[in-house]
């Protein structure tokens, strides 16, 4: 009887569960149907059109706007040196002497055939000497006298440019051999910087445009520049031409070496501007995509040519018009044509 009794309270259970389950899947199925049939919720803003600054950042390095090397045009012994690296120096300074010797006898010379001279062109005035008699000793006199002129040249040397010395490879009693020149003398003030721009940009870059710096080794300055050359040609290998912007850099901060970032400003572009969050890449190429509300509350999926990043915004070249509105959130559960509901 018990037995019986168990059975029954069993068997029971069982038919009470079975409905139980049948009502949890008819439940499940109708909650899930209600989903299904539910008009997925997005993020919509509206997106105008706006001016858009058209800046690229380069890498490169200062440059000295003139650079000297200081030698003489024959070998002698170096008499003295009266400057060392990291001097300042002027135009027309004296750096460096070299042994006189030639220079003396030289001018010795000079003085001697000057005394010559005078004679020979008082007999010639007097009809004493014919023309070309005097013409060849006029002759000789200017050849020395251009000689002594090179010799006192290349014994005194001086700065061709007001600058700083970046290298000295002699010392006093050094015998100058024409291996490498005594002085570098560098012209820091203004300074100038060559840019690799691209081939694609050539048509924006004027001279005169400006040009933002910023150095590593300076942080928190920022320095001006123009440019000031724009090479002719473009290099095949990296498809890029050459810029020269030219820097004042008044207070010597800039150094000849120092790694720059040149922001060269191409001028203002007036696009649509939408955010970041809005486009879609589309798996397994480059092109992107944004989802455009229409006013049937419909989505539809609108391809889109992207020019500057700027920030958390991107400029928009093609495929979007002014006053549209793109979905920003929720675009993982859409596609073209569907119809959404706005989260306001």
């Amino acid at each position: 009887m018990k037995t019986i009794f168990r059975t029954i309270i069993i068997a029971s259970a069982a038919l009470l569960a079975a409905a139980c389950g049948s009502n949890a899947g008819k439940q499940t199925e109708q909650q899930t149907a209600a989903v299904v049939a539910e008009d997925p919720t997005v993020a919509v803003v509206e997106v105008f059109t706006r001016e858009v600054p058209q800046e690229a950042v380069y890498t490169s390095t200062v440059q000295a706007y003139a650079k000297n090397n200081i030698a003489p045009q024959m070998a002698g012994r170096i008499t003295k040196i009266n400057v060392e690296i990291g001097d300042f120096v002027k135009e027309g300074q004296i750096l460096a002497e070299i042994d006189k010797a030639q220079l003396l006898q030289a001018q010795l010379q000079l003085q001697n055939q000057e005394v010559e001279l005078q004679r020979l062109k008082s007999l010639y005035e007097a009809g004493g000497l014919s023309q070309s008699d005097y013409d060849a000793i006029q002759m000789q006199y200017n050849v020395l006298k251009t000689q002594v002129e090179n010799l006192i040249e290349n014994t005194t040397l001086r700065s061709p440019i007001n600058g700083v010395v970046t290298a000295r490879n002699y010392d006093v009693g050094d015998m100058y051999a024409m291996s490498m020149p005594i002085f570098t003398v560098e012209q820091i003030v203004p300074v100038k910087l060559l840019v690799g721009i691209s081939e694609s940009d050539y048509s924006k870059v004027k001279k005169g445009d400006s040009v933002s710096i910023t150095a590593d080794a300076i942080p928190g300055k920022t320095f001006y520049g123009k440019v000031n050359r724009i090479y002719p040609t473009v290099d095949p290998a990296t498809r890029t031409f050459t810029v020269e912007v030219k820097v004042d850099n008044n207070y010597k901060t800039l150094r000849p070496g120092m790694f720059v970032r040149a922001t060269i400003n191409f001028g203002v572009n007036n696009n649509v501007v939408i955010p970041d969050v809005a486009v879609v890449k589309q798996q397994g190429s480059g092109e992107r995509f944004v989802y455009v509300l229409n006013e049937d509350n419909t989505v539809t999926y609108q391809k889109v040519v992207l020019g500057r990043r700027m920030g958390a915004e991107y400029e928009v070249l093609e495929g979007i018009s002014n006053g549209a509105k793109v979905v920003t959130g929720g675009q993982i559960r859409l596609k073209d044509g569907i119809k959404v509901t706005v989260n306001e």
